[in-house]
């Protein structure tokens, strides 16, 4: 896990001076608790709303002050949230959001370590805290990082602009606590710069956690956010290493907000620059950078750290792999996230033969695809121990495939399901040595039969295959709910169509969504909380409570029930979903319109995704649903980019008739649904069939 070097926050929604802060139309939903096309119609109706101050003519800006007093005087505002507060003054600040974070952690160390002392500079006038501040800052962070250290202390005319923002975040952290204010601010700016970091989700953070064991000392030398380290429990000394400086401090202030355990964090690149030449761990944690060429490869060829070869200049991974090694105690157990091909490529094939040789590999597991970034690929885990001295080695690598655990339901990771699969193989292996083969899942392989000419790791190509779809048993049980879905499919196909008794189209007076919206007749919410897969936006500290669903936008147009999840800590409020609301994606250009049920209700609504929330005394949400599908009901109220098309649900009609003819319509569009459904399930079905059945007849659970 790494980041790269600062760039300024150019995503952020509130910029400009500390004093006079500019926020966007993102940021003014974000404070009012709407979607952004809540925010332009705004902009249309009012002609007193506040006039831009900056910004760009697609991407305009407004004065804080301003907007604050506008939406007060409309009602849509009573006072702007603390944390929003925070976040704007961190995202205003002149040096920059680092910069505003790297001091706010600061204060909130100060804060937890020193909080009588924070109190007596809190009375003091800006001027006159700014200039005790260094003295109390050095103090602390010399006590909690030693005297080299990643976190710098800042300096007066650093610290100067920084005060107001410091008031305000302790201020915070008084409310949810000095750990959780830190990680919601980092969380924030994490999402708001998602191509500047590589992140390491909750999901295999905590597996590797669990993977390396109890460990006093733990290492991680490309740490990142510090995911994997936060992961640990109960640390007594925790060292990081990290090649960004800005993303080196922040991560040394979250680990010391995070844990009691004594913090080293120090900048540099590992591989060139190692910081713990001395250090024997209990346990090393990595994700590395992946396929990198420049890594040291010209001036590194003769470091000690290649005990088992040295690595090609197309194998970083296994520079990493040593390098964690070179800071084991013996005995001592690695992790490192790898790409799937170092386990096969050619060019690595004499290390990891020596490797396996010396017993220094135990483990291989592959991960399902989507596990971490990049999020294409099924990555894999390397399980690492460094030899003791006169001990034998082991004759048995592990191998585990936890590539299939998939909710098929939500297409999702079930990480419950990988962390189950891998550890109930790992603990017997590592306990005893070997483990009971199970085929498909793990299996203990012999080392004698990898040093072939490939000395090719892939779990998947030492697995005897697991019978066929649960054998022919399962078979014939979806054979049987086929046939019970496809005699349903029959029942439900619509009637005959008739020729409408009238000779032209429908002519009854129109309505648009948006003219329905003004009279009250429906309410409009966009979706924004939450995402698939519940990947945490701090790398770990941000993964999902998993206590509100969110329906996500693949969600609606797969017909499957919610599968992302929200952030952790305090965040937006979200717009939770009742049976009866119709959600429409606004992207991509289908007509899709999903009706919610009872078993959905209760949902975060996720991004990309446009609630209309009818009154049931003048509109049927049936009858809403179907006609917002209608193909040229969505043609004319589509607009194209050069890469997407967006539905702007404002514009699409419907036609104004009485509620009893509204539920005639309702009652068939709402069997026309039911139809799609089962339509549905047939083909999951059908595809189930059908590969068990290849697979049966290719390993021979079913008879030819």
């Amino acid at each position: 896990m790494r980041g790269v070097s600062h760039v300024p926050d150019n995503a952020a929604e509130v910029t400009g001076a500390a004093g006079a802060a500019e926020v966007t139309a993102a940021g003014i939903a974000r404070l009012a608790g709407v979607g952004r096309a809540a925010v332009s119609n705004w902009r249309r109706r009012h002609a007193d709303f506040p006039k831009p101050v900056g910004g760009t003519e697609t991407s305009p800006s407004f004065a804080l002050g301003d907007v604050e007093r506008w939406l007060r005087a409309q009602g849509k505002l009573a006072e702007v949230p603390l944390r929003e507060r925070v976040w704007q003054q961190v995202t205003a600040h002149p040096a920059g959001a680092v910069t505003a974070l790297v001091h706010a952690g600061c204060a909130l160390l100060l804060v937890r370590d020193r909080s009588s002392g924070w109190l007596k500079l809190t009375a003091l006038s800006d001027e006159r805290m700014a200039e005790l501040l260094p003295t109390a800052l050095e103090e602390v962070l010399t006590l909690r990082f030693g005297v080299e250290r990643a976190v710098p202390t800042p300096h007066l005319s650093a610290l100067l602009p920084s005060v107001p923002l410091l008031r305000a975040v302790t201020e915070l952290a008084a409310e949810t606590g000095a750990r959780q204010a830190f990680e919601f601010l980092l969380g924030r700016h994490l999402d708001a710069n998602p191509r500047q970091y590589t992140l390491t989700p909750p999901g295999p953070a905590a597996l590797m956690a669990e993977l390396a064991g109890r460990a006093e000392t733990v290492l991680d030398p490309a740490c990142g956010t510090g995911a994997l380290l936060c992961a640990v429990a109960r640390p007594t000394a925790v060292y990081a290493q990290e090649t960004d400086r800005d993303l080196a401090a922040l991560t040394a202030l979250r680990l010391a907000l995070h844990s009691e355990a004594e913090i080293r964090a120090q900048v540099g690149d590992a591989l060139r620059a190692d910081a713990y030449l001395g250090l024997t761990a209990d346990a090393v944690l990595c994700h590395p950078p992946f396929n990198e060429r420049n890594w040291g490869h010209d001036e590194l060829a003769y470091d000690p750290r290649w005990e088992y070869g040295f690595p090609a200049r197309t194998e970083s991974e296994l520079a990493w792999v040593q390098h964690a090694l070179a800071r084991l105690r013996p005995g001592g157990t690695a992790v490192l996230l790898m790409p799937p091909a170092a386990a096969s490529r050619r060019s690595g094939r004499r290390i990891r033969a020596d490797l396996l040789r010396r017993g220094a590999l135990r483990a291989v597991v592959a991960l399902p695809a989507g596990a971490a970034p990049p999020y294409g690929i099924p990555l894999h885990l390397w399980v690492l121990r460094k030899p003791v001295t006169g001990a034998p080695a082991s004759p048995e690598l592990l191998v585990v495939d936890a590539s299939e655990h998939t909710d098929a339901r939500r297409d999702k990771l079930d990480w419950q399901a990988v962390h189950n699969a891998v550890l109930d193989a790992w603990g017997p292996f590592d306990k005893h040595g070997t483990v009971t083969e199970q085929p498909g899942a793990h299996r203990c392989v012999p080392v004698i039969e990898l040093l072939d000419d490939d000395v090719d790791l892939a779990p998947a190509r030492h697995l005897p295959p697991q019978a066929a779809a649960g054998g022919a048993d399962e078979l014939a049980a979806v054979r049987d709910r086929l046939t019970a879905v496809l005699r349903r499919t029959g029942e439900l196909t619509p009637p005959p169509v008739r020729p409408a008794a009238r000779t032209a189209p429908l002519r009854a007076p129109g309505v648009t969504v948006g003219e329905l919206a003004r009279t009250g007749a429906l309410e409009l919410r966009a979706g924004g909380a939450g995402g698939a897969g519940g990947a945490g936006g701090a790398g770990g500290g941000t993964g999902g409570t998993g206590a509100v669903p969110v329906l996500t936008e693949q969600d609606v147009l797969a017909g499957q029930a919610p599968s992302g999840s929200l952030p952790e800590g305090p965040g937006e409020q979200p717009v939770l979903v009742r049976a009866g609301d119709v959600v429409v994606p606004v992207l991509g250009g289908g007509s899709i319109a999903r009706v919610v049920d009872d078993a959905t209700a209760g949902a975060a609504l996720g991004r990309n995704l446009q609630l209309l929330r009818p009154d049931p005394a003048a509109l049927d949400p049936w009858f809403l649903a179907g006609f917002l599908r209608g193909t040229a009901n969505n043609r004319q109220a589509s607009s194209y980019a050069s890469t997407a098309t967006r539905l702007d649900v404002r514009r699409l009609q419907l036609p104004r008739l009485p509620l009893a003819e509204q539920q005639r319509y309702g009652e068939r569009f709402r069997a026309l649904a039911e139809f799609e459904e089962a339509l549905r399930l047939t083909g999951r079905l059908g595809e189930r069939l059908v590969r068990g059945m290849y697979d049966g007849l290719t390993d021979g659970t079913v008879e030819a």
